[in-house]
């Protein structure tokens, strides 16, 4: 084969390799280069951002690219708010606001858009991106910005709106008009509220679910005490210009404008108001019926029988908080009827938040029993005469050297035999037998305590003879045995808090990796001693207890009653077995933003995409 020859044929099968390649590549597409980040970019609006004398009743904003607007009732805010929403609509590359309520002359307005402006295809938002004109001469051009936190727990709030009213308004105007102006607060509880005129104005946040930009009874709220009198001042400021994310590239130093007051500081609370309806009934097994309130009574329901008679043949269990009623019956030929027939007059709360009388017809039925002793739904009825009166107890091998031994029935206690109790300390291999002390721990006579002053590292066994516990339906309990150990003082921490200024009225708490309160104190002057704490992370707060309740109280709107302050003892505690954690704390010495410790440290209101 010559020379021409082989290149023919080097060619021939190169060209149809390339073509094999190119057609099995076809389906790939094209990879494109780097992804898009980058936001939407205007290029022009009609009419100019900052406007002046502008009475028309739409707005529109041009970009580089295809848009789309996202979650407009989270995100979109217009100041002074609107009693009917404009309506925001994006197409191709135009972004169009239409306003359905008339302007008001000589206003300025303000479109923030958080962060509803995307491009179509990655979605990169153009964040709080903000639009103002004017329907007068001028512009106003001042700022109020601050913080929002929660009066409880000193997290951040999201989402809520923050707004103004004049000076001269009286404090009613909250509860039966608009805000003149507002913003809402982002993630980390910040706000802004922009285009304010010169003058003096009360301050006020909403949690507005009612969606009428003034206060509803039941919604959250804060409330600044004095006036502000918005200002600003030029002064040096400082930017800084990154390489990447993590590297600077300079600071640059330039003169700006600082709007005040920006450090306004809002404390959300919910009043402890509530408003009270009956939510439910149940019957989960014959002999009792549960009835379920949105708020703790103020009195007890009236219930009048209408196809029974219970006269002296029922028992109320309330729990703690007063919500929650459960009557056992205790007449078989009461509680063997399919349906309980009832009327049931109550307080409940009307229109203008007061309390009048409602009464409501119950039906509380039990479903029939089906061959197998199952309902039509398939849950299991509990037998009416069980074999035994059924409890259980916390004890466990190895015990806490402070805890009681809690016993919890299954119904209400109507005897119990103490003497059919015994409580014994093993030494070697003799048994010493111990008094026994016997309390009732609630009102519903379920739940008891055996208390004892137990002795580290000891061994305790508790034996129960049969027939000890009878309920009200005669059902007898068995023989019941336990051995258990207690727990050396070296398995144990303890957190001891000085504070460097003693107050009377402060109350301690400590608290778990969740925020949860595990145990409370009031403030003694030499050191509020927690003992028997496991290993572990801790965190410490305080509140001034004001009215000396030994609870955390909310504040009260129409009373101007703040909420009790709160402190966060800024550092998380890590405590080892056998030892204690000493500290002295000055809650003034960091500001109240920067206490609460950023493991715990968490947005408890709904997020807004803004």
């Amino acid at each position: 084969m010559n020379y021409l020859n082989k290149i023919s044929i080097f060619l021939t099968i190169a060209g149809i390799s390339f073509l094999v390649y190119s057609c099995a590549n076809k389906a790939q597409g094209p990879t494109g280069g780097a992804k898009d980040v980058t936001p939407p970019k205007v290029l022009k609006s009609t009419p100019v951002n900052g406007a002046l004398n502008f009475n028309k009743k739409q707005v529109q904003i041009f970009f580089d690219e295809n848009i789309s607007v996202e979650k407009v009732n989270d995100n979109v805010l217009i100041s002074p708010p609107q009693k009917s929403q404009p309506i925001v609509k994006g197409n191709a590359r135009v972004l169009t606001v239409s306003f359905e309520d008339n302007l008001i002359d000589s206003t300025t307005y303000t479109i923030n858009f958080g962060n509803a402006i995307v491009d179509l295809n990655e979605k990169n938002p153009l964040k709080n991106y903000r639009f103002s004109f004017s329907t007068g001469n001028e512009i106003d051009t001042l700022q109020i910005s601050g913080t929002l936190i929660d009066a409880e727990n000193l997290n951040p709030m999201a989402g809520v709106l923050v707004g103004i009213y004049q000076a001269t308004e009286k404090d009613s105007a909250f509860l039966q008009k608009p805000f003149l102006r507002i913003g809402k607060t982002d993630e980390s509880g910040r706000f802004i509220i922009d285009n304010v005129k010169s003058g003096q104005y009360k301050v006020f946040a909403l949690d507005d679910t009612s969606r009428d930009y003034f206060y509803q009874q039941g919604e959250g709220v804060a409330f600044l005490d004095s006036l502000v009198t918005p200002t600003f001042r030029r002064e040096e400021m400082r930017d800084t210009i990154w390489k990447d994310s993590v590297t600077v590239d300079s600071i640059r130093t330039y003169m700006g404008t600082r709007f005040l007051p920006d450090n306004i500081l809002l404390k959300y609370f919910k009043e402890a108001k509530k408003r009270q309806y009956f939510l439910k009934q149940e019957r989960k097994q014959p002999q009792a019926f549960t009835l379920f309130f949105n708020a703790p009574l103020a009195e007890l329901p009236v219930i009048k029988p209408l196809n029974f008679n219970w006269d002296d043949k029922y028992m109320l269990q309330k729990n703690n908080t007063m919500d929650t009623l459960t009557y056992w019956i205790t007449e078989s030929d009461v509680y063997n009827k399919d349906t309980l027939q009832m009327s049931m007059t109550y307080l409940k709360t009307d229109s203008v938040f007061r309390l009048v009388p409602q009464t409501d017809t119950l039906n509380v039925f039990m479903r029939k029993v089906n061959v197998g002793g199952k309902t039509k739904k398939g849950d299991k009825v509990p037998d009416l005469k069980a074999p035994f009166y059924k409890f259980n107890t916390n004890i466990s091998g190895s015990f806490d050297v402070f805890s009681p031994i809690v016993f919890r029935f299954e119904s209400p206690l109507k005897a119990a035999d103490v003497s059919k109790i015994h409580l014994y300390q093993k030494i070697d291999s003799t048994l010493k037998a111990l008094p026994v002390s016997w309390q009732q721990t609630d009102s519903t006579k379920m739940v008891y305590a055996l208390n004892y002053k137990w002795e580290p590292e000891k061994t305790y066994e508790i034996a129960i003879d049969s027939t000890a516990y009878r309920d009200i339906y005669n059902n007898e309990s068995d023989k019941f045995k336990a051995e258990f150990k207690i727990k050396s003082l070296d398995e144990y921490a303890a957190i001891k808090m000085l504070l460097a200024q003693y107050d009377s009225l402060m109350v301690l708490q400590v608290l778990d990796t969740k925020d949860n309160v595990l145990a409370t104190k009031p403030a003694v002057q030499k050191g509020t001693l927690f003992e028997y704490l496991r290993p572990g992370d801790y965190f410490v707060r305080a509140f001034i207890d004001r009215n000396r309740n030994g609870v955390w109280d909310t504040g009260e709107l129409i009373s101007r009653r703040s909420p009790e302050e709160v402190y966060y003892y800024p550092k998380k505690l890590t405590l080892k077995a056998n030892w204690e954690f000493e500290e002295s704390w000055n809650i003034n010495e960091i500001p109240l933003l920067q206490q609460k410790p950023a493991e715990l440290k968490k947005d408890t209101a709904k997020k807004t995409g803004q």
